[in-house]
């Protein structure tokens, strides 16, 4: 399987390109910083330098083209001010899957965030409100398109080692998630066509990740 990662060098995105290259897909990570190439390599992926914030659909859907899956893992994180946010977390998102289209890549996961499915939520900082706007246009965006898409919202993101035990379902509420567990449910996702036209939500939980996958 040859997989596509958009925010390559992020930290949920090197795991799973370390998971895909150590079972022998081909894991193609995008990084904006050429500097970050040997990482993705230390970890097994093939890296390709392409700024998604000033590129067009043409040179992201080139990169594309042959690969068996795509998955968006970029982010402006935090700190990135709010104009960031809608360029990456939402405009990005958006060339991403419309170059995913243009390739013929019909499969897609996207990262995005818990709360997602309220972004107004005055209990947040505007700066946060901000970021979930993004990341709800991004969805509403890839839902709107032709493609087999999934919708992966992961709870508060921790380094923690992984557990292998999570809650995956549509509605979880909040809570922790190790970034380990992430790109497990990531691959798992990746050989579940099932999981298509799924919105879903992932915290730490008490289902092993196979069973929780099998059981959507």
């Amino acid at each position: 399987m040859r997989v596509v990662i958009a925010g390559g060098h992020g930290q949920i995105a090197l795991r799973l390109e370390r998971l895909l290259a150590a079972r022998g897909d081909e894991a193609v990570g995008i990084v904006r910083n050429p500097a970050h190439v040997a990482d993705l390599e230390a970890v097994g992926a093939q890296a390709v330098v392409l700024d998604l914030e000033n590129s067009d659909v043409d040179a992201v859907a080139e990169v594309l083209k042959g690969a068996d899956a795509a998955v968006f893992s970029a982010g402006a994180g935090p700190g990135s001010g709010t104009a960031r946010k809608d360029t990456v977390d939402r405009g990005a998102a958006a060339l991403f899957a419309e170059a995913a289209e243009r390739a013929g890549v019909r499969r897609h996961i996207q990262v995005g965030s818990i709360g997602a499915d309220n972004p107004e939520n005055p209990d947040v900082t505007e700066e946060f409100r901000h970021y979930l706007r993004a990341k709800r246009a991004a969805e509403d965006d890839l839902k709107a398109r032709d493609l087999d898409w999934t919708i992966l919202r992961p709870g508060s993101l921790t380094d923690d080692p992984g557990t292998g035990l999570v809650l995956l379902a549509e509605q979880t509420g909040r809570g922790p998630i190790p970034r380990d567990d992430v790109a497990a449910v990531l691959v798992g996702l990746l050989d579940t066509p099932a999981s298509a036209g799924r919105t879903l939500t992932l915290i730490s939980g008490e289902d092993a990740i196979g069973e929780a996958i099998a059981a959507l």
